[in-house]
């Protein structure tokens, strides 16, 4: 009976060898004639495994689990694999179900299992654990864009699949550089320790270019039309630094896409591709492209109309938000705005998840395209919950009082978008969305702000250079989200040659919890215009400050300050003998202003931080004379208007104005004239422009002023990573109307030493912004189109600041 045993037990165990075998072998497989070998030494040549004789399946009880050739791995974890336990019953196919178990994780390049004496012998053979992966024959790709794309590393394990994948990424990676007669062979170098080197012998071919793009059946657009709107362009031998000369065929993909959307937004509705062919030239040097278009006939939008399965929804209001009106050229973006319309009013009404299907039937006898717009809208949404997701240092406080929208609150599409524009607006977050998703119940919604913090502190630094080797430098910090509440605070000290400055403000954005902005403000400067205008100005003082918003684009500002103003001229200056101008001497000593005023803000923009369309402006007006030594009411405006023609082509019109008149029979002092140039002004020194004392070259600045700018925003063409923008500019404006008593002499004689024309300056020139590492930098470089003879100039200026 034992003799009887222990032969089925010797067939079982040759049976489930023979079968492991097997299934190793196919599990190891090439899959690529370019996949590496086994490890393993392979058999001599001819020589073949025995034939086993195998007898029909028999059931034997496992006593006993024994682990063969584990090295590397315990075999605990071996035996935590093994679908088979002490004392349960196996036979052919339970072992067979063993070995692919064992096989599938990618451990063991061979698993064998047999049944001797009631014990299961569990035989492996380990897969090699990596040593280091190499490339060679690679100059076209880096060594480190080649190891981030395969999946093998060192210190991982070898498999044949894992190999086979690497192979197929790094000729699908060279096959996107235009090479797409290179080759990857694998190969393996066995080291001790059942460790392996793989090293990947990279032939990488020629790069394959676009020798030339024919067009046929194009005949509303040139062929010169149609290649401009492809990505793929030909090759040309000066085309350095191009990467899209070279045939690929997403790339072609997504230039037939584009072909479609250019004609179908130009009427083309029926217009198709007849196909798309690539090529080979004779010398495997490039490819020659041959698209066949069908253009088809020119059509107009026909009947256009909105169906709603619900008549909360009305039909004919939906209908009237559409941008499409019968007649017009058909477009297909004007769809996609028309669903982008629909889906933001539905949103509004409170109905979250709307789908919204576009139908369209052609009519080739007249050339027209009915358009229906299928509304399916699901009953309305609440809100269930509002989680804040990624405010690593904004308290959730801060961000959930910015929100349009509360627990429990109907949904509404155009309040969500208001919230993020106000979280926007903080200046506290890189990036904010919002995305609704459903909730715990089909008329409940959950509402997810995600933000990105970013350094909302900032280390100040400014520069500027002027024809006359003007410099000045200034430091400041500032922290614009204190402690993660929101509050602000500006801790600053300025010293450069022409201010000096300390000062600490404080800004609470909700004051007593409510929707109001209160802050205050203490300050000592000293400006030092000795350079400008031969005087010397000092101020020390404090204010109250006080914000509230009318409505979501008004706010209403208010703020009372008393200071001292001193001004300070050299010795000797207004003496009999001297040459200073009254309009300067009149002021020299030191005067208490006490002025109470309010800023009225309107902003009608689509983006708070970057506006491609809307306006903006601001009224500002401050009364000085309750109580103190200075009596003047000083009005300022401006407005600015954006219009983008694409997110990259962005022209702006800015004007600003501004007036200073004295009440109560006071002239207007030199500190509270309006000064302009430098930033505000380019091209011009700071206070280089406006009325002017032609003995001394002082600036004397003006109680009037006017400027307008026109600026466009267009592309440079380089990586958007390197965060540069560029525009052009033009500053056109005056400055002027001194009071009369400073435009005549002691006799009563107009005073040929004082300028004040009221006349036109202009300048233009180009403005480039760097968000560098260091923080952003701002280059002007200007050139005057009109001016006076006594104004001064400037052609280049910078400024920079960093955050921290």
């Amino acid at each position: 009976m034992n003799d009887m045993t222990s032969r089925a037990a010797v067939r079982l165990g040759a049976r489930s060898s023979l079968l492991a075998l097997a299934v190793a072998a196919g599990f190891a497989a090439p899959a690529l004639a370019q996949t590496a070998g086994a490890p393993a030494a392979p058999a001599p040549a001819g020589e073949q495994p025995p034939r086993v004789e195998i007898a029909a399946p028999q059931s034997l009880t496992v006593n006993r689990i024994l682990v063969q050739g584990a090295q590397r791995i315990d075999q605990t974890t071996v035996l935590s694999y093994l679908p088979i336990r002490p004392g349960d019953t196996v036979d052919a196919a339970v072992l067979d179900v063993a070995v692919r178990t064992l096989s599938r994780t990618g451990l063991f390049a061979d698993v064998q299992l047999g049944v001797q004496n009631g014990d299961l012998i569990v035989q492996i053979v380990e897969n090699p654990i990596i040593n280091q992966v190499v490339f060679e024959g690679n100059s076209a790709l880096s060594q480190d864009k080649l190891t981030k794309e395969v999946t093998l590393q060192p210190r991982g394990i070898y498999t044949r699949a894992k190999v086979q994948e690497d192979v197929g990424a790094i000729v699908e990676l060279y096959r996107l550089q235009g090479r797409i007669s290179a080759t990857v062979t694998p190969k393996l170098v066995q080291l001790e320790q059942n460790r392996v080197d793989v090293i990947f012998e990279i032939n990488e071919g020629p790069q394959t270019g676009i020798s030339a793009i024919n067009i046929l059946g194009n005949h509303a657009f040139s062929d010169n039309d149609v290649r401009g709107v492809m990505v793929t362009e030909r090759s040309q031998w000066w085309k350095f630094f191009s990467s899209n000369d070279n045939y690929d065929p997403n790339r072609l993909d997504y230039d037939q896409e584009q072909l479609r959307k250019f004609y179908t937004n130009r009427g083309y509705y029926d217009f198709r591709i007849v196909s798309s062919v690539a090529e080979l030239q004779p010398d495997d040097q490039a490819f020659q492209l041959t698209l066949t278009l069908n253009e088809g006939d020119k059509y107009n939008f026909g009947k256009v109309d909105v169906i709603t399965q619900n008549d909360r929804l009305n039909a004919e209001f939906l209908k009237a938000l559409v941008p499409i009106r019968e007649g017009q050229l058909y477009e297909s973006d004007k769809i996609e705005q028309a669903v982008d319309a629909l889906t933001f009013a539905a949103g509004s009404a409170g109905y979250a998840f709307v789908e919204i299907n576009p139908t369209y039937r052609a009519n080739p006898d007249t050339d027209t395209v009915d358009v229906t717009f299928n509304v399916s809208e699901g009953q309305r949404v609440y809100i269930d919950r509002i989680n804040v997701v990624g405010n690593t240092r904004t308290i959730d406080p801060v961000i959930r009082r910015e929100l349009m929208l509360t627990e429990g609150d109907a949904f509404n599409r155009a309040l969500m978008e208001r919230s993020r524009n106000n979280l926007r607006a903080l200046g506290f977050f890189k990036d904010v969305t919002i995305e609704e998703t459903r909730g715990s119940a089909p008329d409940r919604s959950v509402i997810n702000v995600n933000v990105q913090e970013q350094p909302t502190g900032e280390l100040s630094v400014g520069a500027g250079f002027s024809s006359v080797d003007s410099f000045t430098v200034n430091l400041g910090i500032s922290e614009r989200n204190f402690r993660g509440r929101g509050q602000n605070v500006v801790a600053r000290l300025e010293w450069g040659s022409l201010r000096q400055q300390v000062d600490f403000r404080f800004t609470e954005p909700k004051f007593l919890g409510r929707d109001l902005r209160a802050g205050w403000d203490l300050f000592h400067s000293r400006y030092d215009l000795s350079k400008y205008s031969s005087y010397d100005y000092r101020s020390t003082g404090g204010g109250l400050r006080l914000s509230y918003p009318l409505n979501g684009n008004m706010l209403l500002s208010t703020r009372y300050f008393l200071k001292s103003d001193e001004i300070i001229v050299p010795t000797g200056y207004c003496n009999a003998t001297g040459s200073g101008s009254s309009a300067l001497c009149d002021q020299v000593g030191s005067y208490i202003n006490s002025s109470v005023g309010y800023t009225l803000q309107m902003n009608y923009t689509n983006d708070p931080v970057r506006p491609t369309r809307g306006w903006s402006g601001s009224l500002r007006q401050d009364l000085a004379g309750l109580g103190g030594d200075v009596n003047y009411v000083k009005t300022e405006a401006d407005a600015a208007w954006y219009y983008g023609f694409s997110p990259r082509w962005v022209v702006s019109v800015q004007g600003s104005t501004g007036y200073v008149s004295g009440w109560n029979g006071d002239p207007i002092r030199i500190n509270d004239r309006f000064f302009k140039g430098g930033n505000s002004f380019r091209g011009f020194e700071t206070a280089g422009m406006g009325p002017r004392d032609l003995r001394t070259t002082d600036a004397l600045g003006g109680n009037f002023y006017a400027i307008g700018t026109v600026e466009l925003t267009l592309p440079n063409y380089l990586p958007e990573q390197y965060g540069i923008k560029t525009s052009l500019f033009a500053d056109v404006g005056t400055l002027g109307v001194l009071d009369d008593r400073y435009k005549l002499t002691t006799t009563g004689t107009v005073n040929t030493n004082i300028a004040d024309e009221l006349s036109l300056r202009a300048s233009a020139g180009v403005s480039i912004h760097w968000k560098s590492p260091m923080g952003p930098i701002r280059f002007d470089i200007s050139k005057v189109l009109s001016k006076e003879d006594y104004d001064k100039t400037e052609s280049f200026r910078f400024s920079t600041s960093t955050q921290f």
